[in-house]
């Protein structure tokens, strides 16, 4: 692995260690142990492959190759079909002739990803990220318009390397008689899935998805479950009576 620490100048690959799988149309049209991680953008990498670890036959190429060192395809296994899915790099422009001879698949496109036997989701865990989860006995109140939403000396920190410290809160010290299920549905690779809540005012005013949870969050964040986290952003917070900016 690389001794230069991210935010990386992209595109920046490693080599992976792990057996990586692609599901799609019932077919592994991908298993190697030969993968790399490729950060196309500074702060989270992508799965790519060497050309050779793709059968061709699941390969029909579009007419979307007007991007110079690129060859775009549909990924096609039986009946099934994901346009656009597949991007091979050829190495003839400048900015991308270090990705020469490898491939990657739209994570969305594929059925399922997997890196060993777990399955994984989004996007590959950065290997230079971090996520905590650390119990404390700071004082938290949150309001918004001068509502109080919640209180509790028993919060749940989430640290992520590079991001702003969440922190999560037990659903008994919050108003819920104020959460209204939202149908606002998102996906981290580190956290799991999290579902979100409006939060409406006793004047009727709605906050719209202020209030997110992880009602299964992954092995590595379990302590969240039955922890709600607002949006600081969009709410005002005070720690140990300090309101914070």
């Amino acid at each position: 692995m690389s001794s230069a620490a991210p935010p990386f100048a992209p595109p920046h690959i490693e080599s992976s260690v792990k057996r990586v799988r692609v599901l799609f149309g019932g077919k592994y049209v991908i298993d190697t142990r030969h993968a790399k991680l490729v950060w196309e953008k500074p702060f989270y990498p992508y799965y790519f492959f060497s050309t050779s670890d793709l059968d061709p036959s699941y390969l029909r190429e579009t007419s979307d190759n007007k991007e110079r060192g690129t060859k775009v395809y549909d990924l096609v296994v039986g009946k099934r079909e994901a346009r656009d899915a597949v991007t091979v790099f050829t190495g003839q422009a400048s900015d991308t002739k270090d990705l020469a001879g490898l491939l990657k698949i739209e994570f969305s496109a594929a059925d399922m990803w997997f890196e060993e036997d777990d399955r994984i989701y989004v996007h590959p865990k950065d290997p230079f990220k971090r996520v905590d989860v650390l119990q404390s006995s700071r004082h938290v109140r949150i309001a918004v318009d001068g509502v109080e939403l919640a209180s509790t000396n028993r919060p749940r920190l989430l640290f992520e390397t590079g991001l702003h410290v969440r922190t999560y809160m037990p659903l008994t010290d919050v108003r819920i008689e104020l959460l209204r299920p939202s149908d606002t549905v998102t996906e981290c690779p580190y956290k799991g899935v999290a579902n979100y809540y409006n939060v409406q005012l006793p004047n009727g005013d709605v906050h719209k998805d202020i209030v997110w949870y992880y009602r299964t969050p992954q092995p590595e964040c379990g302590q969240m479950a039955g922890y709600v986290a607002f949006y600081d952003e969009k709410v005002d917070v005070w720690v140990d009576g300090e309101k914070q900016d």
